[in-house]
Parts: structure tokens; C-alpha cells; sequence
């Protein structure tokens, strides 16, 4: 990786909790917030008019590498994510061949640092090859050069209640968590959207939303069972939150996230026929969405994840039931949590760095990310431009792949620089 630049004030930022500071940032590290600061030799930065941010931290990123590389590498991934404004990015096991042995996770930790950009946290399956059978080489992950502390069949739930009891036990001992795919497969065999008043309209077999909020009951009460800490994927329904709700009531140690596009897209969408909406989960019902945001603002709903898919066009440009599931969402998940939270009222910038920086980074374990901007910390930093309208277009992505569903819409708010270690890795639209 390049070296930090030595030297860096950040003039004038609007920091979450509203208060207007400079930030010093020397050898990557931010080294004093405060007002009217100097730095003789820095390189100073104009952030007047625009919000500085901790680092945003994804949680829930498929990177595609290795194996899929038509669709994402680790490289094209992390540009994707710092022109997003994330600094750390978790890595999804379903790969090829699945990142279920310290090999292909310290692989995929490697690709990371070669990248420079960010980091890349892999996560490792639960299950052998994520097919839910028997349990993956989880110790040897948690031990090895990555330090996996995240462990996910996403893409698959792992449906056998006795292979889930054995992996919330075994995670235990090294402080792990499991973040589950809320999926029975018995109820969604075939399924292609929510189901609902528009599949029965399409004729497309509907993917119930019991199936996503039986696994929950289930493994939240097996988390409370033996102890354990259980993250919930992408959650999508009203009954999924409330499920969620009760659970922490009852003190149990569980976590959950939600996307950008769940938070803003709705089945209705498929109407159109159009692949580019169709995902895993599915998209659901207005109704839904509303819970989903009701959720997050009140903390119900911990973080958000973005579920970035990559796909090759040819996986998108076909008819609905042969498309992949999947959307990009790594580029303009900020511009949406502004959208749908900030300007709605719904949130604050403060409680958007708490759910896109401190809360993934706690609970992914990773030490030097989601620490706010204090003195001391790693100078990860995220510049925001509230006042910068924008239209989505998926000729400029600078992922690999190009199946964005937001393409076309406009948006007010958008990140204008990242910074990882002190370093700018992007910044003007580029990339570093």
C-alpha cells in the first residue's frame, strides 16, 4: 500500500453531531479536532459546507474473488467501495471455491491488502462448501492470518437447527458471530419475488415472508439458548423487525441490518419484468419498507449492509426467472441512507455514523475502524456533500458490474472524498 500522506487539515467540517471543527490528520492518524487549528507543511483541504464522517464499514459485501472474477475482483470491489466513502468491506464466503478454510479467507485478506484501497475483512462459511451439512474449518479461519470473526453461508441458510445450535456454540470461545441468511428453503423452492398481490398478478411464485421471519424465531432462541451472538442478514419484513424487537427485549444477544434497497424499493417494481429488480431476499411491500426504516431509526435494526451482488450483464440481461439475484450497492448506499433517513427526518447524521461506521465495526471486531474522529484514531474518514444533486448512472460505476436498480434516480447528498490511513483513495470522482 502507498504511504499516508504525512500531513493533512481539514478546514471548516461539519462533524455529525453538528459542530463545525478543523481536523489534523499526521502519518494517518488524526492527531487533534478542534477549532481554528494550524498545521505548518499540511496539505490543507476546504470542508466547509460538507459533513466528515468516522469511515463507513460494510458488513455484508460479495466480492466475487476468487472465482467469479467476470462479476467483481477484490481491486474493482474496493474502488467501488471508497467511491461509496467505506474504508472496510466484509468479504461473503460464497466464492469459488467457497472461502470455507483458512486458505481461500487468508486469499482473500491478501487481495485486500494488495488493493491498498481499503480493508477487506473476509468472512467464512458455517458449512462446508455452504451447502448446511457440516461445519466449515471455523477455528482454523478465527486463527488464521485473517482473523475471521464473521461466519456466513449468505446466498444459503443453514436450515438444520442442530448444525446452527453447533456453530453458535463453537464461536463462543473466540467471541464470533453468526450472521444468518433468514431463508426456509422448504417455503421458497422456486421462488422469484415477495409474495404478494403483484406475483399473483405476474404469475411469478411468490417468496413468503414467513419464510425469512421463521428462521429468525428459530435462531433467536437458539442464540438465547446457548449464549451465543447471532447477527440477522438483510431483514425485510415488518414481521422480521418486530421479531428482532422482541428479542432484544428479552436480552438476547442478537444484531440485524438492512440494505439501501430495502429501505427505498419495493416489489411493485417488478411489474416492469425488469431482472435488475429481482434479489435475494426479495424486494417487498410498502408497507415493509416503512417498518424497515421505522426499525433502523429506532435502533431495533442495527446497521446498514449493503449486499453489494455483482453480476456479468448476460446474468441480468435475460428473461426474469433465469436471472441471478442480486444488486450493486456499494456506490451510493450513503446517497440513500440521506434519502430515505436524513431527509425524512427519521435519523441524524449521528445515528447514520453510528449505523454505517461504529455499530458494523463493533460488531465485525474490527479494532481500527467505526471509532469516530478523535485524536488517535486511524484517520478514516468519509466527506460528504449534503447540497451536491446527482443522478445515478451505470456507465460511471466503478464496479465491474453494471446491475444497479437505482440507475436514473436522482439523489441530493453524495461522498466527494475518502480517506484510509490519512490517505485520499478518492476524492473529485477518482479513484486513487
Amino acid at each position: 500500500m502507498t504511504e499516508p500522506l504525512g500531513a493533512i487539515l481539514l478546514k471548516g467540517g461539519t462533524l455529525a453531531d453538528g459542530s463545525t471543527k478543523d481536523v489534523r490528520i499526521n502519518d494517518g492518524v488524526i492527531t487533534s479536532v478542534s477549532e481554528n487549528l494550524s498545521f505548518e507543511g499540511a496539505e490543507v483541504v476546504d470542508a466547509q459546507g460538507l459533513i466528515l464522517l468516522s469511515g463507513l464499514v460494510d458488513l455484508h459485501t460479495h466480492l466475487r474473488e476468487p472465482g467469479r472474477e467476470d462479476s467483481e475482483t477484490v481491486l474493482t470491489g474496493s474502488q467501488a467501495g471508497v467511491k461509496g466513502g467505506y474504508v472496510a468491506l466484509s468479504a461473503m464466503a460464497n466464492t469459488s471455491p467457497v472461502a470455507d478454510t483458512a486458505g481461500v479467507v487468508e486469499q482473500v485478506f491478501r487481495l485486500g491488502k494488495e488493493a491498498g484501497l481499503l480493508d477487506v475483512f473476509p468472512i467464512g462459511a458455517v458449512t462446508q462448501g455452504i451447502e448446511g451439512k457440516i461445519l466449515a474449518e471455523i477455528g482454523a479461519m478465527a486463527d488464521s492470518v485473517a482473523r475471521v470473526r464473521v461466519f456466513s453461508d449468505d446466498g444459503n441458510c443453514v436450515s438444520d437447527p442442530l448444525v446452527m445450535r453447533r456453530a453458535l456454540e463453537y464461536v463462543k470461545k473466540f467471541g464470533g458471530v453468526i450472521a444468518q441468511h433468514a431463508q426456509e428453503p422448504a417455503l421458497t423452492a422456486g421462488s422469484q419475488m415477495n409474495e404478494g398481490i403483484v406475483s399473483a398478478t405476474l404469475g411469478l411464485k411468490g417468496w413468503p415472508a414467513v419464510a425469512e421471519e421463521a428462521i429468525i424465531a428459530r435462531d433467536v432462541l437458539l442464540a438465547e439458548h446457548v449464549g451465543s451472538r447471532l447477527h440477522i442478514c438483510h431483514l425485510t419484513t415488518a414481521g422480521g423487525v418486530e421479531i428482532i424487537r422482541w428479542a432484544k427485549a428479552r436480552g438476547i444477544n442478537v444484531t440485524a441490518e438492512v440494505t439501501p434497497h430495502h429501505l427505498l424499493l419495493t416489489d411493485e417494481l417488478a411489474r416492469s419484468y425488469d431482472p435488475i429488480f429481482k434479489v435475494n431476499p426479495p424486494l417487498r411491500t410498502d408497507a415493509d419498507v416503512h417498518a424497515l426504516r421505522a426499525g433502523l431509526a429506532d435502533g431495533t435494526i442495527d446497521i446498514v449492509a449493503t449486499d453489494h451482488a455483482p453480476h456479468p450483464g448476460e446474468s441480468k440481461e435475460c428473461e426474469w426467472q433465469e436471472a441471478a439475484f442480486g444488486m450493486l450497492g456499494l456506490e451510493h448506499a450513503l446517497s440513500i441512507i440521506s434519502h430515505t433517513m436524513v431527509e425524512t427526518g427519521l435519523l441524524d447524521w449521528v445515528g447514520v455514523q453510528e449505523r454505517m461506521s461504529i455499530a458494523p465495526a463493533t460488531i465485525g471486531g474490527y479494532a481500527d475502524h467505526g471509532r469516530g474522529l478523535a485524536p488517535g484514531s486511524p484517520a478514516h474518514i468519509t466527506v460528504i456533500n449534503p447540497q451536491a444533486p446527482y443522478r445515478v448512472d451505470r456507465d460511471n460505476l466503478a464496479s465491474k458490474s453494471r446491475n444497479t436498480p437505482f440507475h436514473g434516480m436522482e439523489f441530493s447528498a453524495q461522498v466527494v472524498a475518502t480517506y484510509f490511513h490519512g490517505r485520499k483513495v478518492f476524492s473529485n470522482g477518482s479513484v486513487a
